[in-house]
Formats: C-alpha cells, structure tokens, sequence
C-alpha cells in the first residue's frame, strides 16, 4: 500500500511529491522547473531516503513535469548522488528523453570530478622531489636566459643587436637621474650611522679624528656600492620585472617574437647597459653623500672642522679604492638587471603573476648582491687590493 504523498518544499511553479510502496520511494516531479524559480531543496529528498522502512530502489517520475532547465538537472544529479551514496538502484526511465545524456554529461566534467574527489596530500618524500623538479627547472631556464643573454651582448659589441636607442636613453633616465633621490637620502643617513657608531667607540680613547677614515673606507670600498645596489635592486630590478611580466601577460613578448624581433635584444639588453652605465655614476654620487654625513656627525658631535675632517678622509682612501667600488657597483647593476628581466620573463599569465614577479626579482637582485659582495671581499683581500 502506498503511503499519502507529501509536499515537498516547493513554490507555486515547481513541487516534488514522495510515494513509498515496498522498498521503493517513487519521486514525483511536477510543474515547471527554472532557475528563475529555484530549486526545491533537497533536504526533503534525503529526509524520505532516512525515515521509516529501508528504501532499495528510487524510481523518478516526470509524467507532469512543465518546462524545464537546467535546475532540474541540477535537482536530479544531487538526488542521483545521494542516493549512490547509500547504495540505492536508480531508476530515470519515466523522466523525459535527453535529461540522462545530460546526467551523464554533468557526471564526467572535470569540475564535478574535482569537487568530488579531494586529493590526499603529498607525502614528505613527494614534496622533496617535487621541490627537486622545481629548482631543476628553474636553474636550466636560469642558465638558458644567461646563455642568450651573452648572444646577444655580443651582438651588441658587434653593433648587430636590434633595439632602440630611444628606449635606453629612457630607460638610463629612470636608472639614473630618476634614482638620484632616494639614493641622496639613504647614502647621507648610511653616512651619519657608520660616523655615529665610530664616534661612539673612537671618542672613549681621543681617536675621533679616525671617524672621518671609517666612513671613508667604508663608504668607497663597500658601503656606497651595497647601499646603492639594494636601493637599485627594490626600485628598478622590481620594475623591470613588472614591466616585462605585464608584456608577458598582455602576450606582447610572444608578439615580438612572432615578428622576428628577439625579445632578449629589444627588451633585456637595453635595461641591463643602463644599469652598468649608471651604477658607478650612482656609486659615487653615494660614496661623496655617505662622506658628508660622516661630516655633519663629525661636526655636530666631535666638534672636528669641515676641512680637517675632508683631509683625513682623502688621505684614507686612494684611487685603487675608489676604482674597486665603482667596478663592484658596475657588475651589481649587472646581476639587478638580469634578475629583474629574468623574473619578468618567467611570469606567469594572471595579473597576480606580476606582483609576484616583482617581489622574487627583489629577493633575488638583494641575494645575488650580498652573495657578489662577499665572493668580491675574499677576491680583493687575494689580490691585496
């Protein structure tokens, strides 16, 4: 004996009614079903499946279905999904003719899929070696960029590299003169902390005129080029690599290319000979500003004369000195500009890929910087320069 039917939650266009009659729970389906409408919620369904006798089979019946669209697609595969859950026989003969292609078709789509299935996570030893394959691959697409990198230098010193000129006398303005700021700030304070902390300690045994030899020292042979190089590497390194992963997103290098234009030549090259041009003009210009704020210090704090404070650093440093620094500073610009076209060039395709793409140019301009400076230290002290 059947049981009575029961209402569903349903609205005045759509309604699901339920029939129990041996193990079976015969779903009936009647008005029209729309997305305008809505869905009557499921919950009723997998509340017949749980109250009273075992339910073995669910038969659906669309004899007085209306219109209908995708929202009943979408009723019938939950329902569907419910039921598999509980080992239950479906049976969709009584529904209209094209509703089980499109059943099936729901069921094989790769979004379904990757809802249902939730992936284990990797173990230990499959995130080593997927960790593996990443720097594997990062350093063969490293080692690829360098090598084009050097054809086409040599193109260049043999006068058959394609860019404009307009584009690096650009580009050297905004390495150069556009930098000169906040190169100014941060050299003269760089100035003011070695003096300041030299003073602090010489003062104690009457050395202070040797605050003027600290600073000097340090400012020329390692100071001003560093300081330089870290600025270099967070404003431009951090550009170039925004710019290029934005024509990589617009697909503009892929243009390039497909006109014959090298994009190493045309883009890279330009950028990294303005940052060798103007890392040892900014060098300098931070090595004098990090020397005068050593001599404010000294003349605020130890009382020394503008003039006696300047002769001592003169005497403190020689031209070997002097030439070292800006030789550091040139092959600084030189690992800023391939770091930040590297990393431009090997952005991904979303606008969030150039936001990263600028972050990890930063990271790895100030890596190879410090790392350089270091390898350069053990190298002059060899060669007693």
């Amino acid at each position: 004996m059947a049981d009575a039917p029961a209402a569903g939650a349903a609205t005045d266009e759509s309604a699901v009614l339920f029939e129990r009659e041996n193990g079976t729970l015969l779903v009936r389906l009647v008005g029209a079903w729309s997305l305008d409408v809505g869905l009557p919620p499921i919950a009723d369904f997998e509340r017949e499946l749980s109250k009273g006798a075992a339910i073995r089979r669910v038969a659906f019946d669309g004899a007085e279905l209306g219109a209908w669209d995708s929202a009943l697609v979408t009723f019938i595969a939950k329902a569907c999904e419910l039921a598999r859950s509980r080992a239950i026989k479906i049976d969709l003969s009584a529904m209209p003719h094209g509703l089980e292609r499109l059943l099936d078709l729901a069921q094989a789509a790769p979004q379904a899929r990757a809802v249902r299935a939730t992936p284990a996570a990797p173990g230990l030893l499959a995130r080593i070696g997927q960790l593996s394959i990443d720097y594997s691959r990062s350093i063969t697409e490293s080692l690829a960029f360098l090598g084009e990198f050097s054809i086409a230098l040599v193109n260049f010193l043999r006068g058959r590299a394609r860019y404009q000129f307009s584009d690096l006398a650009l580009t050297v303005q905004q390495c150069g003169a556009n930098a000169l700021g906040i190169v100014s700030l941060i050299s003269f304070l760089v100035g003011v902390i070695l003096a300041f902390m030299g003073a602090v300690q010489l003062e104690k045994v009457g050395a202070q005129i040797f605050v003027a030899n600290l600073v000097a020292i340090g400012m020329v042979r390692e100071m001003g080029a560093m300081m330089t190089a870290i600025i270099m590497a967070g404003r431009t390194g951090a550009a170039f690599a925004a710019q290029l992963g934005a024509m990589k997103v617009t697909q503009e290098i892929d243009a390039l290319e497909t006109m014959g234009i090298p994009s190493m030549e045309f883009l890279v090259l330009p950028r990294v000979i303005a940052l060798v041009l103007m890392m040892p003009l900014l060098c300098a210009y931070s090595d004098l500003l990090g020397i005068m704020g050593g001599a404010a210090v000294g003349s605020a704090m130890l009382h020394l004369s503008l003039r006696s404070y300047l002769d001592a650093s003169l005497q403190a440093i020689d031209l070997t000195s002097v030439l070292g620094g800006l030789f550091k500073a040139a092959a600084y610009g030189v690992l800023i500009g391939l770091a930040g076209c590297l990393r431009g060039f090997q952005c991904g395709s979303s606008s969030s890929a150039v936001g990263e793409a600028a972050t990890s140019a930063v990271v790895t301009g100030i890596v190879a910087v410090v790392s350089a400076c270091g390898v350069f230290a053990v190298v002059f002290n060899i060669l007693g320069l």
